[in-house]
């Protein structure tokens, strides 16, 4: 989904704080928000949640620094023409800058794609293992169904593995959102392993940022800071949210971007290409929230050279609506809530979850707290609106943290907004021009949308949770105002080709965080009846985006890029969500 707010399943545009929850291994200067729905608010950085007593029992011990000083000095023998780290290029080939939309120039396409040696991006805060990466640009058509039309430029990092002899077949990424910048995300991927064996590849999906052109819509980004001054749904902010991406529309079409090119089908040709311009006989593919949308659809077409698919928070392409997402909502905090009712002291400080936080959605959007909070990276206090659209929106985001949520509604229920209130200010602080709302309005516009209506959003929201007031369930978590934002993006519908099963005898596996309110964990049941040989582990006390969280589907995913037909999931066997926090009454 996307990631508007923090941002869509695997997310884009939603303007209250998101952020992603990280393995508390990851380096602190990277944590950033998470994908399907995620917004741009999201961007606030803050701590990972802790583990369980089994988790921490099992961390790695190895250092990502020792991973990544190892990695410098692996080969890259199974690539064939490589390309050429950032300090032997010799081309002049330079990254794109943060200018939205900005092009090459119109240029004829390619006899075939390409990838063109060049330096590896610099990035807003020092990525260690970028610094001995072979990075470039893959050139491929625009769109594909029209012959000799313009050229895009994708960025493309291969990071060594961290042993001396690496296995011949690679992992590629395939990053959330849709519109998230996957390069902020490799910090995350060497601590959980993904080049302890093999080499990572990872690939900027069209339209992100490092791209040529790239989509990011800082006119939705300063949107996004004045939003969180706004009610969640009011007037006000629809207006201003639709002329936000009316303006981003038309400087991006000016610039000749098609805007109905930058699709789940290319995104899937373009791995495809990618493989076959870097001389790569075979490969692994990890995606998570959209990247395992993205992986799956890759598979149903490009199944050549791949072999094994890892999903992580599974984003089912055949059943990704708008509304759907409402489903996964509520799936999430109703695990959350039964888990705090399996703790004795949970159970016994916050008797009833459910109720208490409906009761505060109907108050607060009722009667919407109007604050001036300091933001948690520091400033001056900012005028926070906390309605029940945003209450709902912060806990997707998870902000405060799942273990703190059950405190945080508590404490809400006595008086005390605090929690909420500065996790909403953070939206007021944002990257802007770093998220590719761009990307996530075609993909959002033309494969989610179609063939449903507001009213089926409201249906959904409904029966996700009844009792609640229709002007927060109108809404699709994380997207807000998404039908009339599509009816401003006109793209072509691409419902017919992208809502489609992936039947595949590839060995695959399916990796779910119980705690997931952006993806919920049951969703993975349906994708695996039809890969035929697939392995589907659920992680409680988990959220969205598991392995960078959880040492145990760490060491799962490793065992399956090993053993794809039979990996060692024994980790999960006894493993409990971390006690939640228990204030005094």
């Amino acid at each position: 989904m996307p990631h508007r707010v923090g941002r869509p399943v695997g997310t884009g545009r939603d303007h209250s704080a998101c952020t992603r929850t990280l393995h508390p291994v990851a380096s602190k200067a990277h944590v950033r928000p998470t994908t399907f729905p995620q917004t741009a608010a999201a961007r606030s950085r803050r701590r990972p949640p802790p583990m369980s007593a089994k988790e921490r029992d099992h961390m790695p011990k190895h250092t990502i620094r020792a991973v990544a000083a190892a990695a410098a000095v692996a080969c890259l023998a199974a690539f064939g023409p490589a390309p050429v780290s950032a300090s032997t290029a010799s081309d002049g080939a330079a990254w794109p800058g943060a200018t939205p939309g900005a092009t090459p120039g119109v240029t004829p396409t390619p006899a075939a794609p390409r990838f063109v040696p060049g330096t590896c991006p610099k990035t807003p805060e020092p990525i260690e293992a970028l610094a001995k990466a072979r990075c470039g640009f893959l050139e491929v058509p625009e769109n594909r169904s029209r012959p000799g039309g313009r050229t895009v430029r994708l960025a493309v990092a291969v990071i060594a593995a961290a042993t001396a002899k690496p296995a011949a077949d690679p992992v590629v990424f395939m990053a959330g959102g849709p519109g998230a910048d996957t390069f902020d995300d490799i910090p995350f991927l060497i601590d959980s392993g993904l080049n302890k064996d093999r080499d990572l590849i990872v690939m900027a999906q069209r339209g992100n940022l490092y791209d040529q052109p790239n989509l990011a819509c800082p006119e939705v980004d300063r949107f996004n800071e004045r939003a969180v001054g706004l009610g969640y749904d009011a007037p006000q902010a629809e207006q201003l949210m639709l002329k936000a991406v009316k303006d981003c529309r038309a400087r991006l079409t000016a610039d000749g971007v098609d805007l109905s090119a930058y699709n789940t089908t290319e995104n899937a040709a373009d791995f495809a290409d990618l493989r076959k311009a870097l001389a790569i006989p075979r490969w692994n593919v990890y995606g998570y929230s959209y990247g395992s949308n993205l992986a799956l659809t890759y598979l149903r077409l490009h199944p050549e050279g791949i072999r094994s698919v890892a999903i992580d928070s599974v984003t089912p392409p055949r059943d990704v609506t708008l509304p759907w997402t409402w489903g996964s909502t509520a799936e999430g905090i109703h695990n959350i809530f039964a888990a705090c009712a399996a703790q004795p002291a949970c159970k016994d400080r916050y008797p009833d979850l459910p109720r208490t936080l409906t009761e505060q959605v109907r108050k607060l959007e009722a009667h919407p707290l109007t604050l001036y909070v300091k933001p948690p990276s520091g400033g001056k206090p900012v005028k926070t609106v906390l309605d029940g659209g945003a209450l709902l929106n912060l806990i997707v985001a998870f902000t405060p943290r799942p273990k703190d949520i059950p405190a945080a509604l508590d404490e809400l229920s006595r008086g005390n907004p605090q929690r909420f209130a500065q996790a909403r200010a953070a939206g007021s602080v944002q990257p802007v021009g770093m998220f590719a709302h761009g990307l996530t309005n075609s993909i959002a516009c033309g494969e989610w949308a179609p063939g449903y209506s507001e009213s089926d959003v409201l249906k959904a929201g409904r029966k996700a949770f009844p009792g609640w007031p229709d002007t927060v369930l109108a809404q699709v978590p994380q997207l807000p105002f998404q039908y009339p934002v599509c009816g401003l993006w006109n793209v072509a519908d691409r419902a017919k080709v992208q809502r489609l099963a992936t039947v595949s005898s590839v060995p695959a596996l399916l990796v779910s965080g119980t705690f997931d309110v952006k993806t919920g964990a049951s969703w993975a049941k349906g994708v695996a009846r039809d890969l035929s040989r697939s392995t589907s582990v659920q992680v409680p006390g988990i959220g969205h985006w598991v392995v960078p969280q959880s040492p145990c589907a760490q060491r799962v995913l490793a065992s399956f890029l090993a053993r794809p037909t039979a990996p060692d999931t024994s980790c999960v066997d006894g493993l409990e969500p971390t006690p939640f926090t228990i204030i005094p009454k």
